[in-house]
């Protein structure tokens, strides 16, 4: 099949799963790992993802020691850096910064930067901070490292799990996110992606290993999405074989896309690759890797066999379907049967904002009513050949066949507890990564928020806002992301202007970040809450309401009302002494870090 066959079916897979693909493929940019778009989590810069082996051999290729080299990078650095400052403008409240962000490193990438230039300046950044210790370093880099292994360098395999079952199924269950999880083979996946950069990273050493290298590893995501037990050093040595006498024709194919990039290079400053050009080519990836597979098991290649989820590429027979999803009978059942609806305002809760007082009988009836109705869809989905067939996949038990459909269901109420605990959950956990991410860019703690405790109470409310609020969207993926857009902006920039007018300080400025209103927010951080309050919609939220339900009344009631007492009386005594300081409210502005000269090194 020639290439512009490939690519048009590769193009009508993307207007199929438009929506779920950009979404995948703008998870992947802001995490930093495909696409063009490179971001860093902790010092955002911004990357061509393609093959680059004399990034680790300047010195041999200049014949220059490490350190004139790195002085040259640096100046390079500072004169991108005032070119940047002097290209900010203006759409009345609108800052088209292009100095801090991601979307500001992404532009100016793009426009006028260097992949290893912004590398350098990000890794100098680092290196510079003079109130790092050894302790904040260590666990800076630790942090980093166990963040990037088990997360981040792994969601190369979810998506690619995606791009396979959408070549084959129009319909994608969100629940994949949690696919290497359902299958028990998390930790395999995530040392498989580990040792593949851990020889790339070896291979770059080199003069041009690193650039073939990258292509003969090209396919080790998809060998793991189709076959996650599969080890790592098979893994790795299948895509080597499979990729033998191809890497010329995968180089060919992304050469085919500078007609893409060099249109979004010179009009959308890579908004282009972002909404289409990504999943455009992840798509065509995808086409390229069944093809290569099919051709590794006509040749009986060695390890090739493992290769054996039949049905990512073709549709199960429907009495095999039947036979796996007979339950589905019980399900109809339950559906026909329906459940007690509620009254009066109770029922005016529930409907518009998803929220119940309390667990009772009726709200077990309802549960029970909507995990049926969402397992018949999964089932009816799955014989009628719309989604793949979970219960076939070769890798699932027998019992994991008969337990493989998805619990996290979005469509349920919650009860006022379990808002909660939830609130007070996530507030913690976003006052743990605020703290993390300035123990990484500073190497010092800092009890980050307006208030004393271990929370921020913004990442609590926003989320659980995002729940009861937009509970009419969430069958719409959508319009629950771009709603979820326009709340996070809403809550965010009126609780910065509140902050501001009652205690005339800021905790935060965007000021320098591209699309941003007053500072106070960004189009790059209403991205991340988009993506954040689909997690938390879809995944966080129904796995901690399952678990919590769990609990017994008598036993999470007071732990409740403890917390919410902490809570309040926190909020009341940090109204009159707000938790400010160096690294809260005490932090330069953009146009400080720009004008503030720099500090002789003292020998």
């Amino acid at each position: 099949m020639k290439r512009k066959e490939i690519k048009k079916i590769a193009r009508g897979n993307v207007k199929r799963h438009y929506t779920l693909y950009v979404m995948i493929c703008l998870v992947a940019s802001v995490i930093g790992i495909a696409y063009g778009v490179s971001v860093s989590l902790f010092n955002t810069m911004v990357q061509y993802d393609i093959p680059n082996s004399q990034s680790a051999t300047y010195d041999t290729v200049s014949g220059k020691p490490f350190t004139e080299v790195l002085d040259d990078l640096l100046d390079k650095v500072l004169q991108e850096d005032e070119l940047k400052k002097q290209s900010t403008g203006h759409l009345g409240k609108i800052e088209l910064g292009k100095s801090e962000g991601v979307f500001a490193n992404f532009i100016n990438v793009h426009a006028m930067g260097s992949p290893i230039i912004a590398t350098v300046s990000a890794v100098s950044n680092m290196i510079m901070t003079k109130s790092a210790d050894a302790i904040g370093i260590c666990i800076s880099a630790v942090f980093m490292l166990l963040v990037w292994i088990f997360f981040i360098n792994t969601y190369h395999v979810v998506m690619a799990r995606f791009f396979l079952e959408g070549r084959t199924y129009e319909r994608l269950s969100v629940g994949n996110f949690l696919w290497l999880v359902k299958q028990k083979s998390f930790w395999n996946a995530s040392a498989t992606m580990l040792l593949k950069y851990v020889f790339l990273a070896l291979w770059d050493l080199t003069i041009v290993g690193g650039f073939i290298k990258y292509y003969s590893y090209k396919m080790v995501p998809y060998i793991v999405a189709e076959n996650p037990a599969i080890r790592p050093t098979q893994a790795i040595t299948l895509s080597r074989k499979m990729m033998k006498g191809h890497k010329w024709e995968m180089f060919v194919v992304d050469l085919s896309f500078m007609g893409w990039i060099l249109l979004d290079y010179f009009l959308t400053f890579g908004l282009l690759h972002l909404f289409y050009v990504a999943p455009y080519r992840s798509s065509t990836e995808v086409e390229y890797y069944v093809r290569f597979r099919e051709q590794a098991k006509e040749q009986e290649i060695p390890v090739a066999e493992k290769l054996n989820d039949i049905y990512l590429y073709e549709l199960a027979d429907e009495t095999l379907l039947n036979q796996y999803y007979a339950d589905r009978i019980n399900y109809q059942k339950i559906v026909e049967k329906g459940y007690t609806r509620k009254k009066g305002i109770a029922k005016f809760f529930a409907d518009i904002f998803g929220v119940v007082f309390c667990y009772d009988k009726t709200e077990e009836e309802y549960s029970r009513y909507m995990e049926a109705k969402m397992k018949l869809n999964s089932c009816d989905n799955a014989c009628e050949h719309r989604s793949y067939p979970s219960r076939l996949s070769p890798n699932a038990s027998e019992k994991e066949r008969k337990s493989m459909m998805e619990s996290l269901h979005c469509i349920r109420h919650y009860s006022v507890i379990s808002l909660t605990i939830i609130f007070f959950l996530l507030c913690f956990v976003g006052w743990s990564w605020e703290v993390a991410l300035h123990l990484v860019s500073d190497g010092v703690f800092v009890n980050r928020g307006v208030m004393h405790g271990p929370w921020l109470p913004i990442y609590g409310a926003g989320s659980i806002m995002i729940v009861i609020v937009l509970n009419k969207f969430r069958q719409n993926f959508l319009a629950e992301f771009l709603s979820s857009i326009v709340l996070c902006g809403i809550v965010e920039f009126f609780t910065s202007l509140q902050l501001e007018k009652s205690m005339g300080q800021k905790w935060w400025d965007y000021s320098g970040y591209f699309l941003n209103i007053d500072g106070r927010i960004c189009a790059e951080g209403l991205l991340v809450f988009g993506i954040g309050g689909m997690a938390v919609v879809y995944l966080i939220a129904p796995f901690l309401d399952n678990r919590i339900k769990n609990i017994r009344l008598k036993m999470i009631l007071p732990i409740c009302i403890v917390l919410l007492m902490v809570f309040f009386s926190d909020a009341v005594y940090s109204h009159y002494r707000p938790n400010t300081g160096k690294g809260i409210t005490d932090y330069p502005t953009v146009s400080q870090k720009q004008t503030t000269p720099k500090q002789p090194d003292k020998a």
